[in-house]
């Protein structure tokens, strides 16, 4: 059932990015506004990144698994790379609770450590905290991790593996 396409799902990653970037300028547009005009400063890493996860990252997340457990299976660069994200065991469309997983496992996690980290540094006054070290290197490795495992084996990222999904040539 696995199938290998490294470069078509590289290309519809960057695809779906700059979907995601349309939101995150949508975002941006409300708050900034309310950066420049005060009502937001003040505020402490916990709470920014509380913010950060309702309005980016958890409206992502949901959006990418609806999309992947939908009939067509597939966010829109997976679409329009004609791929489509399936069961592992026999091919069939993922649930959406599965979809939602993998989002989660490839979206969420990296994104939230990254807001984790600025957020941390940004309000850090200069000082970084231990804890945050390691923090950082999962940031860095997780992606470049996901990225190589497209390339080796039989092209399944650790998402793909821990929900039990598969990305093949859509049908």
């Amino acid at each position: 059932m696995t199938q290998r396409h490294p470069w078509n799902r590289l290309l519809a990653w960057i695809i779906d990015w700059l979907c995601i970037l349309i939101w995150v300028a949508v975002v941006a547009a409300v708050g900034i506004p309310l950066y420049v005009t005060g009502v937001t400063r003040g505020i402490d890493s916990v709470t920014g990144n509380i913010v950060g996860f309702v309005t980016l990252v958890a409206p992502v997340t949901v959006a990418l698994a609806w999309r992947e457990s939908s009939a067509r299976q597939a966010t829109p660069g997976k679409r329009a790379r004609r791929l489509a994200v399936r069961s592992n065991a026999d091919g069939t469309r993922i649930t959406f609770g599965r979809a939602l997983a993998r989002n989660a496992l490839k979206i969420a996690v990296p994104w939230e450590l990254g807001h984790t980290v600025a957020f941390t540094l940004a309000t850090g006054h200069g000082i970084v905290p231990a804890w945050i070290v390691p923090i950082i290197a999962l940031t860095y490795a997780l992606p470049i991790v996901y990225v190589v495992t497209l390339f080796v084996g039989d092209g399944r990222t650790l998402y793909d593996r821990a929900t039990g999904t598969v990305v093949t040539l859509a049908q």
